[in-house]
């Protein structure tokens, strides 16, 4: 297929990913790509479970969110039941909020096989998830900062940077956890390696 059979794609947008990722059913559209439109946490996971072909039906109930809609429930469950996607809090997912580049591309690691092991904090996450993205060429041919909305023709060109990417296999060394001897703590970190 080709980026053409949607009237609202031109030259300025990433056509051969959008033409792949349409013939593919990863994101599904009929004349109109909407390639400028934002992506909401919601939509994201519908384009996840697409990608890795996962039957919702088989999720739904997973998670304990209570602010997702009907539409979307199996699709954010069966994600959030695969380590793909997690909420805000434990009964919240924040779905109608518009996908960052780095929450997009950590769902995209995520089902390659990067991050078996979580990241504590916010910050180290993202900066993670860029250094790692960056390395593997994930972010290639997209324009756009980490914490920067993305749009359906960036999702696009995120998706078929993972279609030619490899899956990975992650594996954890050491021990995580804090030794307290009297007025001493000592943390330890274990190492990841993929």
């Amino acid at each position: 297929g080709t980026a053409a059979a949607h009237k609202d794609v031109t030259a300025e947008h990433n056509e051969e990913a959008i033409a792949v990722v349409s013939a593919a059913g990863i994101m599904g559209a009929n004349e109109e790509f909407n390639p400028d439109a934002k992506i909401t946490r919601n939509e994201m996971a519908v384009v996840m479970c697409n990608m890795l072909g996962l039957d919702t039906d088989d999720f739904a109930g997973a998670s304990d969110f209570t602010d997702v809609p009907a539409w979307a429930e199996g699709y954010v469950d069966a994600c959030f039941a695969n380590g793909i996607v997690s909420g805000v809090s434990a009964t919240q997912y924040n779905g109608s909020a518009n996908v960052t580049l780095g929450e997009a591309a950590l769902m995209m690691m995520k089902a390659l096989g990067y991050f078996q092991f979580s990241v504590d904090s916010e910050n180290d996450w993202l900066m993670a998830t860029v250094k790692q993205a960056s390395k593997i060429e994930l972010l290639d041919g997209i324009d756009a900062g980490a914490k920067a909305t993305v749009t359906r023709n960036e999702v696009a060109q995120l998706a078929l940077n993972t279609l030619e990417s490899v899956v990975v296999e992650g594996y954890q060394s050491g021990t995580t956890g804090t030794i307290v001897s009297g007025d001493v703590s000592v943390n330890l970190n274990a190492e990841v390696r993929y």
